[in-house]
């Protein structure tokens, strides 16, 4: 018999209050995005302290965008990257988006920071390259949301570097045997980034910063590909 595949999230961030009635939280973000109605899902609020007991509660963890820098030392980041440390020697996958891939390059021994280059917004297109033969055919480009300052500098040892952009070097790292992270928000969908952006208008980001990256909200973007890529050689074989 067949057992029902287990995913968790772990909640580093939340969207502004004001956009949560019509987006929902980062969780069912995450859910809609994988689109894998077959898997149990639990989430665990990690930015409120809030682990699991045991890496072997879920078949596969993914750690949310967050607004917090991985850097700046809040008290539930160095927890969070010792369960990292703990699902990779347990062998239980996982997939970082955003704030996600830079806590897991961080817990690894990897160097992460605010970048130069400034924010990175709206649809950003990765090309990958060295495309590991564990995660099946390499996508043509990989277009998803972005919304960062920060970046990987420098990636951990033994993590690759699998896509890249002019902008953000490490904007894929895959873990052998272990994770797929990626620096932009494959969950984001038009509608919330578009209002993510709006609500920063003039505060966070420069009105000439938002109009160029509304501007790019017409491009394709391919965060199915990565879905299917998580659902089919990131998830274990279930027996």
């Amino acid at each position: 018999m067949s057992k029902t595949p287990v995913i968790g999230i772990l909640e580093t961030g939340r969207p502004p209050e004001h956009l949560a009635p019509d987006h929902g939280n980062y969780p069912s973000m995450v859910k809609d995005w994988l689109d894998f109605p077959e898997a149990d899902y639990i989430s665990f609020a990690a930015l409120d302290g809030v682990l699991p007991e045991d890496p072997r509660a879920a078949d596969l963890w993914v750690i949310t965008g967050s607004r917090f820098g991985v850097y700046e030392g809040h008290p539930w980041i160095a927890p969070l990257e010792g369960f990292v440390r703990a699902c990779r020697d347990a062998a239980v996958p996982m997939v970082g988006i955003c704030f996600g891939h830079q806590v897991i390059a961080q817990a690894l021994g990897g160097d992460v920071g605010k970048s130069d280059k400034g924010w990175g917004l709206g649809v950003h297109d990765y090309m990958p390259h060295d495309w590991p033969e564990a995660l099946g055919q390499a996508p043509e480009k990989i277009a998803i949301q972005a919304y960062h300052q920060d970046q990987v500098f420098t990636p951990p040892e033994g993590a690759e570097t699998i896509a890249s952009s002019p902008f953000c070097e490490h904007a894929a790292l895959w873990y052998p045997g272990f994770a797929l992270t990626v620096q932009g928000h494959p969950e984001f969908g038009k509608p919330y980034t578009q209002a993510l952006l709006e609500s920063r208008r003039g505060t966070v980001l420069k009105p000439e910063e938002v109009d160029v990256a509304q501007g790019s909200m017409g491009k394709d973007v391919t965060r199915a590909d990565l879905a299917r890529i998580v659902r089919e050689h990131l998830l274990p074989v279930q027996e």
